[in-house]
């Protein structure tokens, strides 16, 4: 049985290979140096992300600000079918019922939008595409930075939605 699932999980990959770019490097600008992918990882999937960033207004010290709450993102493929969802953890959950958490590496600031990001999987879910990923990319990003006003003492607790968009390029281990 095991053997099996080791199967469904490599046949997932090779099919999500073959429709995915041969590389990030397919994104819209050039990728900074430290956003690499650890030396010998492959692309197994890109996704682009549509939704929300969530902040909320919080008292930090003597400030208020608006604090990350959590992504909510739909997943689509490249014929803009729905294949999964992002939500917080950051979390990525596909249609195949696998899923991974990450952890941010490093980041590049971006001056109109939520920064590029390096993550690494910091766990897995599920047996399929998402269970053999180890680093994940996240670029050519659009909107989603907090409200540069509007939180203070009378906002305590307000939430805000931001709408962003974003490529995610999902990375594994031959």
């Amino acid at each position: 049985m095991q053997l099996i699932a080791k199967l469904h999980v490599a046949l997932a990959a090779l099919t999500l290979i073959a429709v995915a770019p041969a590389s990030s490097q397919d994104s819209a600008s050039p990728v900074p140096a430290q956003l690499a992918p650890p030396q010998g990882e492959k692309l197994v999937l890109r996704a682009h992300a549509k939704g929300d960033q969530i902040y909320t207004c919080k008292k930090t010290g003597d400030e208020y600000a608006w604090t990350l709450k959590e992504p909510q993102a739909e997943l689509f493929d490249e014929q803009n079918k729905i294949i999964g969802h992002h939500f917080v953890g950051p979390t990525w959950d596909l249609n195949d019922r696998s899923q991974v958490v990450g952890k941010v590496v490093t980041k590049a600031d971006s001056p109109d939008s939520i920064p590029w990001l390096l993550l690494s999987a910091a766990s897995h879910a599920g047996n399929g595409a998402l269970s053999v990923v180890t680093s994940i990319q996240r670029l050519n990003t659009k909107g989603g930075k907090a409200p540069a006003s509007g939180c203070d003492a009378s906002h305590d607790g307000n939430e805000s939605r931001v709408s962003y968009t974003a490529d995610y390029f999902f990375f594994a281990k031959p």
